[in-house]
C-alpha cells in the first residue's frame, strides 16, 4: 500500500490559484491592454499583477476573485503609467484630439453571412475601438470594466476604489462623450 503524502501549503495556494483566479487572465489582459494601450505594456502589467496576485492570494474571497485580480492589474498599470509619466487621468474628452496610439482589440465581435455588412461592421468596431482608446483614463476604465468585463457598478467600485456615485458619473460621461463622437465621425 502506498501512502500519499499530505499536499503542502504552497501546493494548495497553487491549485487555488490554478482554479480561482487564472481564469479570470483575459479579463485581466483585457484591463491592462484598454489602460496602458500597449500590447507589450499590457502583458507585463498582467505578469506583475498575476505575481503579485499569487503573492497575496490569502487577501482573496472565491466570489470576489475577479474584481480583486482587476484591482491588482489597475494598480499595477497605475504604477507603471504614473513612473513612465503616461498617466493623463483628467483630459479633456476632445474627439478632435486623437492620440495616434493605433491600439484596437476584437471586443466587440462578431460575424454576419453577407461580406460587404461584415466590412462595414468591422469597420464600425475599429472606429469605436480608437473612440475608446480616446478617452481619458477614468472614463475609459469604468467603460472597459461595465461593458466588456460586465462588473456591476459596486465591483467597479471596488476595483477602481471611487465611490459607486463616481462610477456612476464617469460611465455616463464616457458614454455621453462616444455618442457625440461617434454622432460627429459619422453624421
Amino acid at each position: 500500500m502506498h501512502e500519499r503524502t499530505p499536499a503542502s501549503p504552497q501546493d494548495d495556494k497553487s491549485r487555488w490559484f490554478q482554479q480561482i483566479v487564472l481564469p479570470h487572465l483575459d479579463a485581466a489582459y483585457n484591463l491592462a491592454a484598454w489602460l496602458t494601450r500597449q500590447p507589450a505594456d499590457a502583458e507585463d502589467v498582467v505578469q506583475e499583477a498575476m505575481l503579485r496576485a499569487l503573492r497575496f492570494a490569502d487577501g482573496c474571497r472565491e466570489a470576489t476573485a475577479k474584481s480583486w485580480l482587476l484591482r491588482i492589474v489597475r494598480n499595477v498599470a497605475y504604477d507603471r503609467l504614473t513612473a513612465s509619466g503616461g498617466l493623463a487621468l483628467f483630459a479633456d474628452l476632445n474627439p478632435d484630439d486623437p492620440d495616434g496610439s493605433g491600439f484596437t482589440t476584437d471586443a466587440f465581435g462578431g460575424t454576419t453571412e453577407d461580406p460587404e455588412s461584415r466590412l462595414l461592421k468591422d469597420q464600425d468596431r475599429r472606429q469605436l475601438d480608437r473612440l475608446i482608446a480616446l478617452l481619458p483614463l477614468p472614463y475609459r476604465e469604468v467603460l472597459v470594466l461595465r461593458e466588456l468585463e460586465e462588473l456591476s457598478y459596486k465591483e467597479i467600485a471596488e476595483v477602481a476604489a471611487i465611490p459607486i456615485g463616481t462610477v456612476m458619473s464617469r460611465l455616463a460621461r464616457a458614454r455621453d462623450w462616444l455618442h457625440k463622437a461617434w454622432s460627429e465621425r459619422n453624421g
